[in-house]
Parts: structure tokens; sequence; C-alpha cells
């Protein structure tokens, strides 16, 4: 099961919005094949796998996620498996797609199959964190990412920001947005810096040269920005990238609609109040865009309102040895703590060094 997941993770950057699938068949005491998910449309793992094996038998497959029972854009990897004639599959993680959620373990069972669930969970739920979330609540996986000095400020008073961080950092930070279905950002953001919100220099960055280069290739995320009044500019830069470029607005305004239209943006208008979109109907949107994965990357305000709705699952800042004093700017603008008792909590998960500087990981939910 480990060497299923290892494979498993070979999807890392492509397989949205399916989730990352390994299989592995083992034969007599050693692997004779393994396959994983590239692509949504594309064979699943299971399927790949048994390609290579048409004539051995007795086969156990090990699999990071329940086989399939429906027909999707391709066919049942359960029938795969029976057709197969595979005598025992183990499994790691129950699918939570309501589409499959233990009918493909039924089917293998009713067709005389041993079946075993359970084996390294925990790490295959890890492996579909976003996915998961969205097929058991219909609300993606929000993550934000910060960069901050020592003394936790995120940009000086004036507004300037760049670069508070390392060249590694950023590299890192390149992963994050591969990773992501979608890039959600303010348009005090667009309006302040003009961001591109892209994947660059794949090439040369360690982390996503070899997906860059392989076959499945590196999905580009969504580009997300909400904008209650219609404000982004038609020039934007990131209109010239490639990719999609999304927003989400309370505004019924059809000229600034068109306008933005025309210039290439998507604009939806979603439900809000005082011209303020709600920001769960911002998710819950983003759940039927089926987007796994949503990585913040936004000012204090915007990260404030998003952790003072309790809708962030997890956080990685990047923290830079250098001081930028009290005037600068922080990390989530919070003013409805005024006592101790007030004070949000995180759960520390991973801390490492990413250059000069720290990369930390924390979740909140866990925390609450």
């Amino acid at each position: 099961m480990a060497r299923a997941l290892e494979v498993a993770r070979l999807g890392w950057y492509s397989t949205a919005p399916n989730p990352r699938v390994g299989c592995v068949l083992v034969a007599n005491g050693r692997i004779v094949a393994e396959g994983w998910h590239a692509k949504a449309g594309e064979a699943h793992a299971e399927v790949l796998a048994l390609r290579q094996v048409p004539e051995v038998k007795d086969l156990t497959a090990y699999v990071t996620l329940e086989p399939c029972s429906h027909f999707g854009k391709t066919p049942p990897c359960a029938d795969a498996l029976i057709n197969a004639g595979v005598k025992r599959v183990v499994v790691a993680q129950q699918d939570p797609n309501p589409l499959v959620s233990g009918r493909g373990l039924e089917r293998l069972r009713q067709a005389g199959i041993a079946v075993q669930v359970g084996i390294m969970q925990a790490e295959a739920e890890a492996l579909n964190s976003g996915f998961n979330k969205r097929m058991r609540t219909g609300l993606p996986l929000v993550r934000t990412k910060l960069a901050m000095s020592l003394d936790g400020r995120t940009a000086l008073a004036s507004g300037e920001s760049k670069w508070i961080t390392s060249p590694a950092a950023r590299q890192d930070v390149q992963r994050l947005r591969a990773q992501s279905s979608a890039i959600l950002t303010g348009v005090d953001t667009v309006l302040a810096d003009d961001p591109s919100l892209n994947l660059r220099d794949m090439a040369q960055n360690p982390f996503l040269a070899p997906f860059a280069q392989a076959d499945a290739g590196i999905l580009s995320p969504v580009r997300v920005i909400l904008d209650s009044r219609l404000r982004t500019p038609v020039s934007a830069k990131m209109l010239g990238l490639p990719g999609r470029s999304m927003i989400l607005t309370v505004s019924s305004d059809a000229v600034k609609i068109a306008a933005l239209r025309q210039a290439g943006f998507e604009v939806h208008t979603l439900p809000g109040s005082k011209q303020q979109l709600d920001l769960l109907a911002v998710l819950q949107f983003l759940g039927q865009q089926q987007f796994n994965e949503v990585l913040l990357e936004a000012g204090p305000t915007l990260n404030g309102a998003f952790l003072a709705a309790n809708l962030l699952d997890e956080g990685i800042v990047y923290m830079a040895p250098s001081l930028l004093g009290d005037r600068a700017r922080g990390l989530f603008c919070l003013p409805e703590i005024l006592t101790m008792a007030d004070k949000k909590l995180v759960v520390w998960q991973d801390v490492r060094r990413v250059g000069p500087d720290l990369r930390i990981t924390f979740s909140f939910n866990e925390a609450s």
C-alpha cells in the first residue's frame, strides 16, 4: 500500500477534479504491475495496472481509494477487477463520492473477492484532502498562503511587499499553486499589485519540472477574483496569460459585466448583502465548479474575513529572517478580537527550512 500511495502521487498536479489514485498488483508475494490515475477522462489506476498483466492469476490488488462502481467517463473499475479474476483487493480509503461510497466494495464482495479496507487510511485521506472535503461537504479545501517578516508583518504601511521572502520560498509557492484548482484573491489586491496568479518558470523549478515534462503535465489553476462592485480593470495583466480568469460579484451592472466578459473574464453574480459577497456562497459555488483545493492569496482584510467566518482549513506562512516594524501591515484583519478569550487557535502541522526562510504549516478547523 505504501508503494500504491507513492505511485498515486505521480498524479499530484494533474488529476483534478478527480482524486489521486494508485494501484499495485501483487502475485506470489511480489509486485507485478502498478498504475496511477493521470487525468480526468483517462483510464483509472486499476485498469492501467491490469493492462500490464493479462495472463497472471491469483492477483491481489492494493488500491489507495475504493474502486469505482459507476459509469462515468470510464467504465467501473470494480468490474475490471472482477473480470480480471483478481482474488483479493486491499483498499486504503472508502470513496466519499456518493456515487461510489461502499458500492464498489460491495460489488467486489458479491463477486466472491476478499476485500480489506483501512490499510494506511490516514495517508490516503491526506492524499486527497480537497477531494474528500468537497465530496463530504460540497466545499473545497481552502488553504491560505502568507509571507511575513519575523515580527509578523506582510507589507510596509505603504503596501510595498516585494520581496519579503527569498526566491526559494517563491519557488515553493509555485508548487502550492500547481496543486490548487483555483487561486483566490480580492479586488483590492488586483488594484494594488495587478498580479499574474499563474504558474511560471516550471522548467527551472525543482519541485515541478519532473511533472511539467510528464505526459499528464500540470493543470493551470483558475484565477478567481472576489469583486463585489466590479472594480477590476479590463486591462488586468492576468487576461493576457493562458488559463481562465473569473470574477465573482454581487453586482448586476449589465454594462460592467458585459465589458469584463468582452475582455475575457468569466463573471458570475452570487448572493451577498450590503454589497459584500457571502463567503460561504462563494465556496459553495467553487465546489459546484468541481474545485478540490483553493489557494487564498490575499491581503489581511480578506484573510481576516475568511478566518472570522471559520472557512479556512489550512495556513502556510513563509517567515523571512527580517523585521519590518510596528507600522507595517499584519496577517489578518480581525477587529472583533478584543480579549484573549477571542483569540483564534491553530494546530501546528509542519515547520521546515526553505532557503533562508521558514515554512510553517498549520490547520484551523481542528483547533476549533
